[in-house]
């Protein structure tokens, strides 16, 4: 390695002694917000010097700058260390030369400058006078690289193109020493971080920012602020510590770590510099534009409904792509708000509405009705004994769609409705669409499986299908039960009930190992219109346990509550579900705790938990016979029992699994001390929030797809590649609610691990009354575009903002391009 003698600038001392000591100590070493400087930007400038663009060759060289505007840091030595051993270690492909000075004339120097392919930035303080920070910024315009490591975000405070090439500012009001602390590496695939931990363990001096830079730049990875003492100036959430964006026409990669000599001497830190150094010297290519704001379109695209039509849309409640890049949606079956609805049951029109399905074709950007069903699902709003959640619930194209045109529809047709017990029939059928005139044969109609549910009382209807790859079918069921009745904890009331049938007790149902409700079942469709039963579902149906008869065969899931939507990873096969929970405000330590939306990725058949538990395991109490408002025992969650006199199932149950997400208005991943018997506290101010990027209030939950990445595909509006394998979770509200991807460990999926990396994508997926506000599903089609449905603004009907909606990325390919590469094999 070769480092130059020193040579301070004499013209940048005489500026910085012009300058009050105190101002320029707060902002360069307490890291205080930067204020006006004595120079003009870069920008303002005229920059003379010629530079290769871009800089630097197939001999890559790195330059290390670390000048300091006081005292030398002793990390510098350390960085320097580290860099040149990056540099001469690994494939010969990554491996470089490294220069060092502290001689900030190297930027004035076009000959010396241009050789470099990146620089790197040990630096602290105001340590550039204006020419050089000019010739700084010739070297990004003509494509050089920029690495900055930790106080370099404190170099040339004064410069708001410096700002921009960091990223951000450190704080006031942060950790003064080190501490261990856990870093969430959110970018798989950049070279920077695909080989490090899903979660990194280690200590670092952490940096606060004064503006989050978040959304501005593409973050790798983030510091989890639960882990460690992050000061009065804690970013919250979402801590970026390490990112990178292109910027000025170059490349620059900044990481907040690096503040202690160990730093240097780790493995794997050295790994993240080296994926760092590789991106930003031209060594290989990277997408740091995946997670900036502005590189995504988000464009509704139908029209509001002319005046008493639903020409467009109705009442929002579902979608699905077809593998031409149709998009079928489906209205639930309420009105138009201006149409008046029938709630007396002595009406045999009780209820009746049409449920609709509705095709977008993007290649046209037309709409067509495609055809509706009579369902009973049209009440309009009311008490619990008024409104109503049936009707058309869930839609899903057969694998071979395109050859057979099959569509299956999910949902309650009126014609079968029993007014005097107030039953229903809900029903999956198949029918056969037409591609030439996008019109749904409705006389196709083959029944493949029915099973009743109570229609006294709303609510909790599910309705979300998904298959896997082996052809099966996956239906999301409601409880079938009604929300009140057990002051918004367990639905676990046993004594309301009309003519026999309970509306209150979801051990009826959801708890119930003989009933449909409150399940997601899994089938497999036949050609001829019936179904059989795949190896490996919660049970056979012909389970001997307890007598015999009590048990059926197209369960997969159990001890759900209302899951309206489900999706399967098409890579992994795992289902992912999200269910709405009950309506308790704060947990109670008589009855349980409060509501929890819930999450879960899914591997293997199970029991999720409701009415019994919740959460990670979380027991609710029970209620019997005569008084249902005497609490009795704790439920067991390892090993629940249905006592219930409304049960016609077994007693003893499968154990719980616990959920990988649940949220309440007290926040995300809420848990409690426990006691002996693993009972939760449920004391308030004994809470811990093990998932701080959500909270609740009002809530539902719209689970959405795992994306996954079509490198064949040609389409220009697809999502990147770092958004591969990752799980779209949202809810239909846009406050603190969820609208985020997360990453799961495959070692825990499944087995109730939590997430170990979550961002919002509030600002790409916009919230806000001209935005999608009401989330009610969402789908990726084959291009890799995402189609978002917007419920509109009321409730069991459609309005003006009910909308579909199609979200584009406009960021482009990695960078650098290829013919940029100093090297020409390491193309992405």
């Amino acid at each position: 390695m070769q480092r130059t003698p020193h040579h301070r600038s004499g013209a940048r001392r005489g500026v910085a002694a012009a300058v009050a000591a105190g101002a320029l100590t707060a902002s360069l070493l307490g890291g205080g917000a930067a204020g006006a400087g004595p120079y003009p930007e870069p920008a303002d400038r005229a920059t003379t010097l010629s530079l290769p663009s871009p800089p630097g060759g197939a001999n890559v060289r790195v330059l290390v700058f670390h000048a300091s505007a006081g005292e030398e840091s002793p990390t510098v030595d350390a960085g320097i260390a580290a860099i040149e051993k990056i540099g001469l270690s690994g494939p010969v492909s990554g491996r470089f030369r490294t220069v060092a000075t502290d001689d900030a004339g190297v930027f004035t120097d076009e000959r010396q400058l241009g050789r470099y392919n990146a620089v790197v930035f040990l630096t602290r303080g105001d340590v550039l006078d204006p020419e050089q920070e000019a010739g700084l910024e010739s070297y990004m315009e003509a494509g050089g690289g920029f690495l900055g490591i930790h106080d370099a975000a404190r170099t040339e405070p004064y410069s708001d193109w410096f700002t921009g090439l960091v990223g951000a500012r450190p704080a006031a009001g942060g950790p003064a020493t080190a501490q261990r602390a856990t870093v969430e590496i959110g970018d798989r695939q950049h070279p920077a971080t695909k080989n490090l931990p899903l979660e990194w363990k280690r200590p670092d001096k952490w940096l606060n920012w004064t503006k989050n830079p978040s959304g501005d730049v593409h973050t790798v990875a983030r510091v989890r602020e639960s882990t460690y003492k992050p000061g009065a100036s804690a970013n919250g959430w979402d801590h970026p510590v390490s990112w990178c964006r292109d910027y000025d026409g170059g490349r620059s990669f900044y990481t907040g770590m690096g503040g202690t000599v160990d730093s240097f001497a780790e493995t794997d830190f050295r790994e993240h510099l080296r994926g760092a150094l590789a991106w930003t010297s031209r060594i290989s290519q990277a997408d740091c534009k995946a997670t900036i704001n502005g590189n995504y379109r988000a464009e509704r695209v139908t029209k509001p409904n002319q005046p008493g039509q639903n020409d467009q849309i109705g009442e929002p409640h579902g979608l699905v792509t077809a593998p031409d890049g149709r998009v079928f949606y489906i209205g639930r079956g309420g009105a138009d708000s201006s149409a008046p609805v029938v709630i007396d049951w002595n009406n045999p029109d009780i209820g009746k509405g049409q449920g609709e399905i509705h095709v977008y074709d993007p290649a046209t950007r037309k709409v067509t009705l495609a055809g509706a069903l009579t369902v009973f699902g049209n009440k309009g709003g009311g008490d619990e004994t008024v409104k109503v959640e049936e009707g058309l619930l869930g839609i899903e194209l057969d694998p071979d769609f395109a050859e057979n045109g099959w569509v299956y529809l999910h949902y309650t047709p009126h014609a079968k409705i029993d007014r005097d017990k107030r039953m229903a029939v809900r029903q999956v059928s198949r029918f056969t669409f037409d591609p030439a005139t996008n019109k749904l044969d409705t006389a196709s109609e083959k029944v493949l499986l029915q099973w009743p549910v109570q229609i006294h009382s709303c609510c909790h209807a599910g309705g979300g299908m998904a298959w896997d790859s082996k052809g099966n079918l996956y239906i999301a069921t409601g409880d079938n039960n009604s929300s009140g009745s057990s002051g918004g904890y367990s639905g676990n009331n046993p004594a309301p009930n009309y003519k026999g049938v309970s509306y209150a007790d979801a051990r009826r149902t959801s708890g119930n190992t003989n009933n449909l409700n409150g399940k997601i079942l899994r089938i497999h469709p036949e050609a001829d219109g019936t179904y059989t039963l795949p190896d490996g579902n919660l049970f056979t149906g012909k389970e001997p346990d307890e007598g015999g008869g009590k048990t059926r065969g197209e369960i997969y899931v159990m001890g759900v509550r209302n899951p309206a939507r489900i999706s399967v990873d098409p890579a992994t096969d795992t289902l992912y579900a999200g269910w709405v929970g009950p309506d308790a405000g704060a947990p109670s330590t008589t009855w349980g705790p409060a509501k929890y939306d819930t999450f879960a990725a899914i591997t293997k058949a199970g029991n999720h938990g409701w009415p019994y538990c919740m959460g990670n395991k979380q027991p609710y109490r029970d209620r019997g016979l005569p008084d249902p408002s005497v609490p009795l025992g704790w439920y067991d969650c390892d090993a629940p029992r249905n006592e219930s006199p409304n049960n016609d199932g077994l007693v003893k149950l499968p154990p719980v699994t616990s959920n990988t997400i649940w949220y309440s208005p007290q926040g995300g991943g809420i848990d409690y001390p426990r006691d002996a018997d693993g009972v939760p506290s449920y004391r308030a101010e004994e809470q811990k929030q093990l998932l701080p990027w959500l909270k609740g209030g009002g809530q539902a939950t719209m689970n959405g797809p795992v994306y996954r990445y079509d490198a064949a595909s040609t389409s220009a509006d697809k999502w990147p590649s770092y958004w591969d394998g990752k799980w779209f979770v949202g809810d239909f509200y846009d406050g603190d609610q969820p609208r985020h991807a997360v990453l799961t460990d495959p070692k825990t999926v499944g087995q109730g691990g939590l997430p170990t990396h979550a961002e919002s994508l509030k600002k790409i997926i916009p919230v806000g009354a001209d935005g999608i506000r009401n989330l009610m599903d969402w789908k990726f089609a084959p291009d890799g575009s995402l189609y978002v449905l917007d419920y509109g603004r009321g409730f069991f009907t459609s309005d003006s903002k009910s909308a579909l909606w199609r979200v584009t990325y406009t960021g482009g390919g990695p960078t650098p391009a290829a013919a940029d590469l100093a090297r020409k094999a390491e193309v992405q």
